[in-house]
């Protein structure tokens, strides 16, 4: 299974938090949302411009920007 950042995952497709590569306050505020390691998340899908994305995790919806989504490595199912 490969490891992505959440911008390249596509509309769809799942997979698991593996790693958070911020610091400092970003993520704190990553981590206050749920985004933490061992965590399961859909992509459900994104602006027609690509940015934000939408994600599905323990149930509700979350809107990231892309460059807060490049700071969450994924291990994608395939």
């Amino acid at each position: 299974m490969p490891i992505v950042t959440i911008r390249h995952m596509n509309a769809g497709e799942k997979g698991t938090i593996v790693k958070l590569r911020s610091r400092g306050e970003m993520n704190r505020r990553l981590r206050d949302m749920g985004l933490v390691p061992g965590t399961e998340i859909v992509i459900q899908g994104r602006a027609p411009l690509y940015d934000p994305v939408n994600l599905k995790i323990r149930g509700a919806n979350l809107t990231l920007r892309n460059d807060e989504a490049d700071f969450i490595e994924v291990k994608v199912e395939r």
